[in-house]
């Protein structure tokens, strides 16, 4: 018997693989010399094929899911560029707008002209951006809510009924299609009883 820390150990499993693949290629031999007689067929042989088959068929399909990653991870991608080209095909009016009241001469322009035009093109760009999915939360005067608001600093609030009500926002925040962008900063009523 041998040794388990011996080198020269036996593994049955690796004899028996060895002994089948010998004993297929005799087969094959054999059957190469009878060239078409009828034999017995040998189970050995037949699982030595259908082993060697399923290898076949896994490393196609291996292949084959690496095409697929590699195709979905370009889809993707061709996706995410063809609606940014949408989105800024879409914008390109407004900025338009913006680079003309950007090089007005400011010695024959009135202000309010500049100040009209720039809330033009604000109103433009957010007409854009909304039919895009996105949302302006601007909650003045609504109750505080920590998962679309960051509260920046408290006030006193006159009564109960204002307790957690926003008094003022710092900066609108955004949401795309419901999913929150950027919070809106706000500062929070807190009735002190």
């Amino acid at each position: 018997m041998s040794n388990p820390g011996d080198s020269s150990f036996e593994n049955p499993a690796i004899d028996r693989a060895a002994a089948a693949a010998a004993q297929a290629r005799a087969a094959d031999e054999l059957i190469d010399a009878t060239a078409g007689a009828p034999t017995a067929t040998d189970p050995v042989a037949e699982a030595l094929q259908r082993v060697a088959e399923a290898q076949d068929k896994y490393l196609r399909l291996a292949a084959e899911f690496d095409n697929f990653r590699k195709r979905a991870l370009r889809d993707k991608l061709d996706a995410e560029r063809l609606g940014m080209a949408i989105v800024i095909k879409d914008m390109l009016d407004a900025l338009d707008d913006l680079g003309r009241f950007a090089h007005v001469d400011p010695t024959t322009v009135e202000a309010v002209t500049v100040v009209q035009g720039a809330e033009m093109v604000e109103k433009k760009l957010f007409k854009v951006l909304g039919g895009h999915g996105l949302e302006v939360v601007n909650p003045a005067g609504h109750p505080f809510d920590p998962a679309l608001h960051e509260a920046i600093t408290t006030t006193p609030a006159l009564s109960a009924e204002e307790d957690h009500v926003v008094a003022q926002v710092f900066q609108v925040g955004y949401r795309f299609k419901g999913q929150l962008l950027r919070p809106a900063r706000v500062v929070v009523k807190q009735w002190p009883g």
